[in-house]
């Protein structure tokens, strides 16, 4: 059943790129991404960048997180912008798939929003949090409600794969309560705090800067560029990373992308700058 799922979610790949298929100029490059920021972070960074060094850049959109890989691997894309090591890895290890991660990318942290109370200090005993129910992003907000002092884990549990379960003490009593992440903004009306994923945020036309509190991202979860592993000593990868490096593409994400986690590299690019 997995062979004839991915056979048929390659046929579906390939046939939506039927009618525009893999450049075979070097200069021409196809790059996928979720619709949404990430989308915004390539148009609005780096395309300008790369189109000035004479490169034609075409974003491709994706609705879900699976067409995107297998398109990459089938060589409909060049490179993809979307997820994070922990899923790479495993999506292609599981479907056997030559690809990946050229360099990180910034990223939308998780962030705790105020609902009915508005700062942090008005926690209450028995306040109502809500919070991504998929397994993934339930155990980074956990994390962080461990990390606050709300909530207490168990010594051994895995901060990657962290449940209800793992809490070891509650001492607000405070309600947990999972929903689809895509709800958590509605939630806020009627719970006290909402964990909400950065692009959920932003759909709702949120501030990531309004956030109360936001996670530090671990490194497992930073997003990436995924390109197929067979290109990586190729010249446009070189180019398509170091557009990611340069001074210009950390000017637009000071400009256009405020409230992401910036990456390393830009980090100790902008050290150097202030010196």
């Amino acid at each position: 059943m997995k062979q004839l799922r991915r056979n048929l979610l390659l046929a579906a790949a390939s046939l939506a790129f039927a009618t525009a298929a893999h450049a075979k100029d070097p200069k021409e490059l196809v790059i996928g991404t979720s619709s949404g920021p990430y989308s915004d972070q390539l148009k609005l960074g780096i395309k300008p960048i790369l189109e000035k060094q004479g490169y034609k850049v075409r974003i491709v959109e994706f609705n879900d997180y699976v067409q995107p890989n297998y398109a990459l691997a089938e060589g409909s894309l060049d490179a993809n912008v979307f997820q994070h090591i922990v899923y790479l890895t495993k999506f292609a290890t599981d479907n056997k798939l030559p690809l990946s991660a050229l360099i990180t990318v910034p990223t939308m942290p998780i962030g705790l929003y105020g609902g009915k109370q508005k700062t942090l200090a008005e926690v209450k005993n028995g306040a109502t949090i809500t919070m991504p129910n998929d397994p993934t992003n339930q155990a980074r907000a956990l994390v962080m409600l461990a990390k606050m002092g709300w909530i207490k884990l168990k010594p051994n549990a895995d901060p990657l794969r962290a449940s209800e379960r793992d809490v070891l003490e509650n001492p607000k009593k405070l309600k947990l309560v999972p929903l689809e992440a895509a709800q958590l903004p509605r939630s806020l009306a009627d719970a006290d705090y909402a964990f909400v994923n950065g692009n959920f945020a932003l759909a709702a036309g949120m501030k990531l800067t309004s956030a109360l509190a936001v996670e530090k991202i671990s490194d497992s979860y930073i997003n990436l560029v995924a390109i197929r592993t067979a290109d990586k000593a190729k010249p446009w990868v070189k180019d398509l990373e170091a557009a990611y490096r340069s001074r210009a593409f950390l000017d637009a994400t000071n400009k256009y992308l405020a409230g992401y986690e910036k990456t390393d590299y830009q980090l100790a690019l902008e050290k150097t700058l202030k010196k």
